[in-house]
């Protein structure tokens, strides 16, 4: 298992400050953000990865990655958008970020929303077996694919190899869900784990701080259980959303912390089975 952050943490900061932090708060792979303007907060979402212009900047980002000696196991590209996709899986595959992950389009509750969403990613998930990528989704707060029953349904529905699960317990728990219980209910599927904690029911995830590991009201310790029992190998990123509206050492602090917790939390659970 590959614990590692979002440069989304850093969002503000360049890619090589971003992934600087994140091996030095002890993580030991990252998560390349491709995500395009700003967030709730107002915040830059970190768009170190242009997809318009990956090809001028994929060799960049291969040789900072392994000269700090730190993997890129994802990219985030965010809404299901299938032109940046296919940007996005070539990029990927040029850079050997094994897992592109997305959010889904369309609205909770529309059923002809979600069976078109489904539809378009079974689309894709093909596109990025061409490329020997697998293209990943969360469940996600107000989407067409939001809560544990609608992730089950997209996993009936695509049976592609080249298609996971990006598994973010922050959404679940915002679902009105108890992300461990929620956890072994697709973890077959599971290819990503988004990771972050959350403060009180949502709709949103809380201020940044909230989101740290270990300082909400998820029991991630019981989600780490989980992961290993079932003896998942896959990446785990950290993914704290408005943190770059802070200054560098905040970012910093965050980042740290978090790895502390999820560290703290995989051993005790390593050594539990």
């Amino acid at each position: 298992m590959k614990l590692g952050a979002n440069t989304v943490v850093f969002g503000r900061e360049s890619l090589r400050t971003a992934l600087e932090h994140i091996k030095w708060a002890g993580f030991d792979s990252a998560e390349l953000s491709a995500l395009q303007g700003e967030g709730a907060f107002g915040d830059p979402l970190g768009e170190h990865l242009h997809l318009d212009q990956w090809e001028s900047e994929a060799a960049d980002i291969k040789a900072l990655s392994e000269d700090l000696e730190l993997p890129l196991t994802a990219m985030e590209v965010g809404p299901l958008d299938e032109d940046r996709l296919m940007k996005a899986f070539e990029a990927a595959a040029a850079i050997g970020i094994p897992i592109v992950n997305i959010g889904p389009r369309g609205k909770s509750g529309q059923i002809g929303d979600r069976l078109d969403c489904i539809r378009r990613i079974a689309e894709m998930a093909e596109e990025a077996g061409k490329h020997g990528v697998t293209l990943c989704v969360k469940a996600h707060v107000g989407s067409s694919i939001d809560n544990t029953p609608t992730t089950l349904e997209a996993m009936a529905q695509i049976p592609s190899e080249h298609f996971g699960i990006d598994m973010d317990p922050s959404h679940i728990h915002r679902a009105g869900e108890v992300p461990k219980v929620a956890l072994e209910k697709v973890i077959s599927r599971v290819r990503h784990v988004h990771i972050r904690d959350c403060k009180g029911p949502g709709p949103a995830p809380g201020e940044p701080e909230d989101q740290v590991c270990g300082r909400g009201d998820i029991d991630l310790m019981g989600y780490c259980d989980v992961l290993v029992r079932h003896k998942y190998d896959g990446p785990v990123n950290l993914e704290i959303i408005g943190s770059s509206k802070y200054e560098l050492s905040r970012c910093a602090i965050i980042a740290a912390e978090s790895y502390g917790y999820l560290n703290a939390c995989f051993k005790a659970c390593a050594a539990n089975t």
